[in-house]
């Protein structure tokens, strides 16, 4: 038997990293992050033990990772649903699904997404992946997409917000209403209430002067600036 090429291999390892990506998914949405182990992931995904340690320092990186890759494909799913945004508004369009993809998350897997942030705000801080890096590219094409002027630092600030958002929905013992939280998204970006995908409840009312956006929580703003 002749030896693998390296594109052959190079493919087998993207999927035993996805496969292991997806599992960590599953089981932290299933059972949490203490109660999901190491070697329970590699179960999941098939994949020996040992392999996690070649691709990721530790387990709340791999979950980081795991999580970034879901935001992608869950943005990228969004904005490539039928119809495809065109014309003079899809900018907008896009921006408004964005918004709504990212606040779906939170309130489709509250656990995960909890979980995520909580990671995020400890010690271990912002971790920079490749799964980061795609949905950093996809976030800055729709801010780009929308017509600003700065989309470097727009960027940043449009991923400090709806990383504020998903923590308020997501706050135990004082959630905020997710439908609120868009509207003052919304209303900062200069969006109709109809546009991206409303949610069932029905229109907001109208906020009165400046939207009351909360403050990304401390350490978020630093860590958008690093993505």
């Amino acid at each position: 038997m002749s030896p693998r090429s390296p594109s052959v291999n190079e493919e087998l390892r993207r999927r035993s990293r996805e496969r292991l990506l997806q599992a960590t998914v599953e089981l932290v949405d299933e059972r949490g992050y203490e109660a999901t182990t190491l070697g329970d992931i590699a179960c999941r995904a098939g994949s020996a033990r040992g392999l996690i340690s070649y691709y990721f320092p530790g387990k709340r990186q791999l979950l980081q990772s795991a999580v970034h890759r879901l935001m992608h494909h869950s943005l990228q799913a969004a904005l490539e649903r039928e119809p495809v945004p065109a014309g003079e508004d899809a900018g907008r369009e896009r921006l408004a699904r964005a918004i709504d993809a990212i606040l779906g998350l939170a309130q489709e897997r509250p656990l995960l997404m909890r979980t995520h942030m909580a990671g995020i705000l400890t010690a271990e801080g912002f971790i920079q992946c490749p799964e980061q890096q795609r949905l950093a590219f996809l976030l800055r094409d729709t801010v780009e997409r929308y017509g600003t002027e700065d989309a470097d630092t727009d960027y940043r600030l449009l991923r400090a917000l709806l990383m504020g958002s998903v923590v308020a929905v997501l706050l135990p013992g004082a959630p905020m209403p997710a439908a609120r939280l868009r509207a003052e998204l919304f209303q900062r970006y200069g969006l109709d209430w109809e546009l991206g995908a409303p949610p069932s409840e029905g229109p907001e009312p109208p906020l009165e002067g400046p939207p009351p956006l909360q403050d990304p929580p401390p350490g978020l703003e630093d860590a958008a600036a690093e993505g």
